[in-house]
């Protein structure tokens, strides 16, 4: 077996920037994530953020555990006053799996709305793209106008959310009766359906990419379709993805749906893997050379042992497997090999990975050939 040294040249890092779609589907109340259905214990429009635990006869038996010590770190659900007369060593639990989900706010015009009011240094900045960020203009003042406030955890877009692919729909007894998207790719979320709508062309709310949140200032009916929406019985922006009046009733006849896409960036690790001019092309597989050129079929290799060491004959012929038009071959022989499998070794010579080729390629004295290898790290 032969092993190469990678040189500095032929190991390479870099990064593939990736597009995940991404889709929130609600209705009734309910949410849902990548039209997935609630699977192993996560509720419908969550993630987990782990992937830990069992499942038991009775449903998920998750559980998970840290220990008091001196960097203080505890459980968001462990008080501080419970932190604090526990016993250094001792264990705090907590259930799994831990999971997340986006989340959606309502605020009615002046009041306290501390999620919104951090956004504002946020908000300012935005201006460069669109006026219809500053916190407070001509166009509205956040600190006291109805808005709403959809926040999406990092887990579901990656670094941020891909410009211009906000796409978000209302619906009401499945009927189209209003479609945002940021097609501007500036952050403003304008009215494009459905055709000939009520304030169509108008922005209804902004996107925060690198933040990853949705905030809606839309306050015109849509239609006089009526539903319990939080802030009002007739659909508007602000009421989107309502999920609850105040008072544990969900929307009925209204559903809403949510697309975007993310922006992931995946460590690639790339290495070249070279077979030289005269390299590669002797093999120690047994098969190599031609069968039945021993002594028996136990033997058919011409391969000997004994008390004093192992033998091979030295003048066993390699099997030919080229094929050729004429019944005699009076050219020179020459030795080839097939590669079908590249193997990976650390700095201890211990094999840590196996590279396949869907075909095995042949190679000749006189061929050179380098493999890509490419790892997602």
């Amino acid at each position: 077996m032969a092993l190469y040294k990678f040189k500095s040249e032929d190991v390479l890092v870099n990064g593939i920037e990736a597009y995940p779609n991404i889709k929130f589907a609600i209705y009734t109340g309910t949410l849902y994530y990548n039209d997935r259905v609630d699977e192993f214990g996560i509720p419908n429009g969550n993630v987990s953020l782990n992937e830990l635990g069992t499942l038991t006869a009775g449903g998920a038996d998750y559980y998970a555990f840290i220990t008091k010590e001196s960097s203080r770190i505890g459980w968001k659900t462990v008080s501080v006053t419970e932190f604090n007369e526990m016993q250094w060593g001792d264990t705090l639990t907590a259930s799994l799996p831990l999971t997340a989900s986006i989340q959606s706010e309502y605020f009615p015009a002046s009041d306290p709305r501390l999620h919104v009011d951090a956004l504002k240094n946020v908000s300012n900045s935005y201006r460069v793209l669109s006026n219809h960020y500053a916190f407070s203009s001509s166009l509205g003042d956040k600190a006291t106008q109805i808005v709403r406030l959809i926040s999406f955890p990092s887990i579901f877009y990656g670094s941020a959310i891909k410009k211009g692919s906000v796409d978000l729909k209302f619906y009401h007894t499945g009927t189209l009766i209003g479609e945002l998207q940021d097609k501007t790719r500036n952050g403003n979320l304008i009215q494009v359906g459905p055709s000939g709508s009520t304030e169509s062309g108008s922005v209804a709310g902004v996107v925060y990419y690198n933040e990853g949140f949705i905030l809606l200032t839309g306050s015109w009916n849509l239609n006089s379709s009526t539903d319990n929406y939080e802030g009002s019985t007739t659909p508007r922006w602000v009421d989107f993805a309502c999920v609850d009046d105040g008072l544990g009733t969900p929307p009925q006849l209204s559903s809403y749906e949510i697309n975007m896409s993310g922006t992931q960036t995946i460590p690639v690790l790339t290495m070249l893997a070279h077979a030289n001019k005269a390299d590669l092309n002797h093999s120690n597989n047994p098969t190599y050379i031609t069968y039945g050129q021993g002594t028996g079929s136990s033997n058919p290799y011409g391969v000997s042992t004994g008390t004093l060491g192992y033998y091979e004959r030295d003048d066993l012929y390699i099997k030919n497997v080229a094929k050729y038009p004429y019944t005699v071959d009076t050219g020179s022989f020459r030795k080839e090999t097939y590669i079908s499998k590249i193997g990976i070794y650390d700095e201890n010579k211990n094999l840590i990975g196996i590279g396949k080729l869907a075909t095995p390629v042949r190679k000749r004295e006189n061929d050179q050939f380098t493999f890509k290898l490419k790892l997602d790290i």
